[in-house]
């Protein structure tokens, strides 16, 4: 009852503050950092994404999200960056580990890695170190911040090109084959299923391409029940069946896995996929 009236309280804030309304979607309200938003406009930014998600407007919600990270992702980089050394490499790096493996099974020489969503650009620069035999990395992220940032930063590494773009339009204008595509702590969960399966389409097209995802789950989805990507969680972003969406995208499965999280609502899924 609560949460209703809560909702109902937020819509007619936006029927009374349109502008402000407007201004909360088009600069970003996916993550609320340190207490930045009012309280009138918390109520505001609950009831905008929960409409969308009960008018079933998902290419309105993720574009929300994508608002977010282009007006606001430096923002909560500079917040958790210490996200690397205290998640990325005790909890997440081993499938990296796999990749070498899977990697040495074969006799195809990839010659690029591309990390889509690179934030402050961590992970990137660990991998180039990781993988010697690879040339060429590519951070995209919408953020031009973050990516001017990030360009000054690792200024001595010239294995890395940091890009300020859209990955699908990047990868529709520079893919090529033998190609890793990256992912991590959460990128792909905001794409809509069918962007998502359009996306891994288009990659599939390339020729033999690589893709490392870890990716958040609501732990109250449950696949069997309902296989389509279903929205979780505070921020309103998509929980996917990666498992099926890869493979009805021409991919093989190499690596599922799930690391858990103390008291979250939420779980990671690690996904290891090549065409």
């Amino acid at each position: 009852m609560k949460e209703k009236l809560r909702y109902i309280f937020g819509r007619l804030l936006v029927r009374i503050m349109p502008r402000k309304a407007a201004r909360l979607a088009e600069t970003g309200m996916t993550i609320v950092l340190n207490e930045n938003l009012s309280k009138i406009e918390y109520l505001m930014r609950d009831a905008i994404l929960k409409k969308a998600e009960k008018d079933k407007d998902f290419d309105n919600l993720s574009e929300l999200h994508r608002n977010y990270w282009v007006n606001k992702g430096d923002e909560l980089f500079v917040e958790t960056d210490d996200m690397f050394e205290n998640v990325f490499l005790p909890k997440w790096s081993f499938i990296f580990d796999e990749l070498e493996i899977e990697l040495s099974k074969g006799t195809s020489e990839f010659n690029t890695l591309v990390e889509i969503g690179t934030g402050n650009g961590n992970v990137l620069n660990y991998l180039s170190k990781k993988f010697l035999q690879i040339n060429r990395f590519v951070g995209i992220d919408l953020s031009v911040k973050q990516i001017e940032i990030n360009r000054e930063k690792f200024l001595s590494n010239t294995k890395l090109e940091f890009v300020a773009a859209d990955a699908v339009d990047w990868v529709k204008k520079n893919g090529e084959d033998y190609t890793i595509f990256v992912t991590s702590g959460g990128v792909l969960e905001y794409f809509t299923q069918e962007n998502l399966m359009m996306f891994l389409k288009q990659l599939n097209t390339l020729g033999k391409t690589i893709f490392i995802a870890i990716e958040p789950i609501g732990i109250k989805v449950n696949f069997d029940i309902d296989s389509d990507s279903q929205i979780y969680g505070p921020e309103r972003s998509f929980s996917h069946n990666y498992k099926r969406l890869f493979e009805n995208s021409g991919f093989e499965i190499w690596h599922f896995s799930k690391v858990n999280h103390d008291n979250a609502d939420w779980y990671f899924t690690l996904i290891g996929a090549v065409n």
